[in-house]
C-alpha cells in the first residue's frame, strides 16, 4: 500500500483522466503532456512535496509527523497545471470526487454520444462502483483503505479487463468489511460477474447474505479461536441450516426462509 497509488491508477483510470486534461486548448497551449498530470514524475507536481501533497517531518522517538504543504497547500501540483481545467475541474478538483459523483461528472449530456476517451473511462470507473466502492475518493491513497476496500479495488480492476484474461482462482478474506447491505449486494453480483467470466470464488465470510448465496459452504467451529477449527459441516446453505449442532445454522436458517 501507498499514498502513490489510488483506485484510479489501479485500474488505469488516471491514464485517461490525464490524457482528456491535456487535451483540452488551455494544456495545449501551455505545451502540457499527459505526464504533467500526474504526481509520480517530476514535471507538474508540486517538487517541494513531490506530489505527496504534505512533508514528512522525522521525530526520532515518535511517530513521524506529517504536514501539508505549504507551497501546494496539498494539491499535489504546480499552479500552472492547476489552472489547467475539464469542463470547470482541475486535477486535484478530479481526483477529490468520490467514484459516484465522478461517473455523473463524466457521463455524457443526455442524447449527446460519448467520445471514445470517455468511453474508455467510464468503462474503467464503472468496476469500482459495482463493487461497492462508489463512496470512496478517486485519488484517495492505498495506505488509508481497509483490508476490504483494497481487495475491492484489486477486483474491479480485474472486471475492468472483461474475459480477455485466462480462469482464475479467487479468495477473498472477508471483503464485506464496512459495507453496507445495498453495496453488499452490488458485490455478489460481481461476484457472480466473474463466475460468468469461467472463474472460480473462495470467500472467507461471516455475512449471512454472502453464506446464503454461495454453491457450497465449508462451517469450522463449534466457536471461535482455540474454540474451533473442527469441520462442522460442508455442503449448500441448505443442507448447512439442517445441521442442529452448527451456530452458524441457527443464524442462517431465517435467512434462508426470508429469501
Amino acid at each position: 500500500k501507498s499514498s502513490r497509488s489510488n483506485p484510479v491508477t489501479y485500474v488505469k483510470a488516471f491514464d485517461e483522466i490525464r490524457s482528456l486534461l491535456a487535451d483540452t486548448s488551455h494544456a495545449k497551449a501551455r505545451g502540457l503532456k499527459p505526464s504533467h498530470f500526474s504526481f509520480n514524475i517530476s514535471g507538474g507536481r508540486c517538487e517541494s512535496c513531490e506530489g505527496e501533497g504534505h512533508v514528512t517531518v522525522g521525530m526520532q522517538f515518535m511517530a513521524d509527523l506529517k504536514l501539508v504543504c505549504e507551497d501546494c497547500g496539498g494539491k499535489r501540483f504546480q499552479d500552472h497545471v492547476l489552472e489547467v481545467t475539464y469542463q470547470g475541474k482541475n486535477v486535484h478538483d478530479i481526483l477529490t470526487m468520490t467514484v459516484d459523483d465522478a461517473l455523473l461528472f463524466f457521463a455524457p449530456e443526455p442524447g449527446r454520444k460519448p467520445t471514445a476517451a470517455i468511453r474508455r473511462l467510464l468503462a474503467k470507473l464503472q468496476p469500482l462502483q459495482d463493487v461497492g466502492l462508489g463512496y470512496v475518493a478517486l485519488g484517495q491513497g492505498s495506505n488509508t483503505l481497509s483490508g476490504g476496500e483494497a481487495q475491492r479495488i484489486k477486483l474491479a480492476a480485474f472486471l475492468a479487463r472483461g474475459d480477455r484474461q485466462g480462469h482464475t482462482l479467487f479468495v477473498f478474506d472477508e471483503p464485506t468489511t464496512g459495507l453496507h447491505v445495498h453495496d453488499v449486494a452490488k458485490l455478489l453480483e460481481s461476484f457472480d460477474a466473474l463466475l460468468q467470466q469461467g472463474h472460480s470464488v473462495v470467500v472467507i465470510e461471516h455475512h449471512l447474505d454472502v453464506l446464503k448465496c454461495a454453491d457450497f459452504i465449508v462451517d469450522l467451529g463449534p466457536g471461535g479461536g482455540k474454540y474451533g477449527g473442527t469441520l462442522m459441516h460442508e455442503g449448500t446453505p441448505e443442507s448447512l441450516a439442517k445441521n442442529n449442532h452448527s451456530v452458524t445454522a441457527k443464524h442462517l436458517s431465517p435467512k434462508l426462509r426470508s429469501t
